[in-house]
């Protein structure tokens, strides 16, 4: 029994559409998003010539577009591809559309207007890609920290081996004073301190959007009034850099995910997806670069269904926030018939969950079997996107055994409904104490040390 009837994979849907698109004769379908500093990602397709279900291509399109939005980041989508199709999305990608989140939260990220802007083949623009190497110093003595939203994870490393990490439980989304996430991290450094003999670096990883160092957007500092977050948040590790006086590099923590993958695995070509309070990823290409992307695969759609799950920020409808989380956990096993008392929160809930499954609870089990048949299913889809050998799945959700009847359901799925990516790409789960902390371990490599004491 599964505990979500209704869910539809999108990539059957987007193979179905292609095939229609092809059959009925084809024309160029192209989407580029456009980020800081000129950057561009270039996006290839086809649509229909003569289309006798012009709805069913405009849900499938818009929802390819809002992937690519939410996986590459940026202020101004390029579109080129039937006329009807590109003013749809410019009437929806506006302040006033469906999709006027994603236009204002692009808008805010980036600090430019956003915009859809249409094109014909002539003046559709070329790609230009960031080249970044990111991280994997081991050598000194370094301090790594992941910034979660029910816990911080902080360790201390020694030419890449940890000596000492810990979890620290703290609520920054309830939090309106920036000063407490402040003290924390600070806190939290300074204990990881102790134990090493200087500090040569630190680096981190943060939940929510980062450029630069600086915090655009993160639900960690939800409750911060706006004001405050200008003036004290978006900055808030730059003051911490100028602080310490080492090294210091901070970077989005899917991003850092898969760092770990690569460090862990020793390969390239690593997707890695961390499933706790949300869903966070990022990308490291088959040539060892992180592209800066944005990777917030939280609010990328993975289900067609009208009456999925919704969001509760963007309001849309079947996005990975609902999938690959607590928040997934959570409705799964209210689905299932499991209760919680009233006061208790996600993180918690998903420690219930996790601990009747260690004690042999079937219907808890199908919650995690549940998440392994989404991710199954998603992963040829994210491969449209992505160009990946190697998924690795880490995060609260996958501790314990539900992390390995995740992989396993996942496993499953995958070789029954796509086997020629099943072929190609291998889900990996790390040992346990990988999943928890790796991110913290993985962070600490980030900065480069010029002239390490002896």
């Amino acid at each position: 029994m599964m505990y979500d009837p209704g869910f539809q994979p999108i990539y059957p849907a987007w193979l179905a559409y292609l095939k229609r698109a092809r059959s009925s004769g084809e024309m160029p379908l192209q989407v580029a998003i456009e980020r800081e500093d000129g950057l561009v990602s270039v996006f290839q397709a086809v649509a229909p010539v003569k289309d006798g279900d012009p709805e069913s291509t405009y849900r499938i399109v818009e929802r390819a577009v809002k992937f690519l939005l939410w996986s590459r980041g940026g202020w101004r989508i390029h579109f080129q591809g039937p006329a009807a199709v590109g003013r749809r999305l410019k009437a929806d990608y506006s302040e006033t559309g469906a999709r006027a989140f994603d236009a204002r939260t692009m808008s805010a990220v980036y600090e430019r207007p956003f915009e859809v802007a249409l094109h014909s083949a002539a003046t559709f623009p070329e790609a230009r890609e960031a080249v970044h190497f990111p991280g994997g110093y081991l050598d000194g003595f370094r301090i790594g920290f992941d910034l979660g939203a029910s816990d911080y994870k902080v360790a201390a490393v020694i030419d890449g081996e940890p000596v000492w990490s810990e979890e620290i439980p703290w609520s920054p989304g309830e939090q309106s004073d920036p000063e407490y996430h402040y003290e924390h991290i600070q806190a939290g450094l300074k204990k990881a301190a102790s134990h090493l003999p200087r500090v040569d670096a630190i680096g981190g990883s943060s939940a929510g959007i980062l450029i630069r160092r600086q915090i655009r957007i993160a639900s960690l500092f939800r409750s911060v009034p706006e004001a405050l977050f200008e003036s004290k948040v978006k900055g808030l590790f730059d003051r911490l850099a100028k602080e310490w006086g080492v090294p210091f590099e901070v970077i989005n923590d899917g991003e850092v995910t898969a760092l770990a993958g690569r460090l862990s695995l020793g390969e390239t070509g690593v997707l890695g997806v961390a499933m706790g309070s949300s869903e966070a990823a990022g990308f490291l290409d088959n040539d060892g670069h992180i592209p800066g992307w944005l990777d917030e695969l939280a609010f990328a759609p993975v289900d067609l269904n009208p009456e999925a799950a919704m969001d509760e920020w963007s309001r849309d409808r079947g996005v990975g926030a609902n999938y690959f989380s607590q928040q997934a956990i959570n409705r799964l096993a209210l689905a299932a018939g499991l209760s919680f008392p009233a006061g208790m929160k996600l993180p918690e809930r998903l420690k219930e969950v996790q601990g009747l499954v260690a004690r042999g609870n079937m219907q808890a089990a199908r919650v995690f079997e549940q998440i392994g048949a989404y991710l199954g299913s998603a992963v040829p889809w994210y491969e449209v996107f992505y160009s990946f050998r190697n998924l690795l799945v880490l995060g609260r959700v996958m501790s314990g055994p539900g992390g390995k009847i995740i992989v396993d359901k996942a496993n499953e799925v995958l070789a029954a409904e796509s086997p020629a990516t099943a072929a190609r790409v291998r889900i990996h789960l790390l040992d346990e104490k990988s999943r928890r902390v790796g991110q913290a371990v993985a962070a600490a490599s980030l900065p480069e040390i010029q002239g390490v004491r002896p």
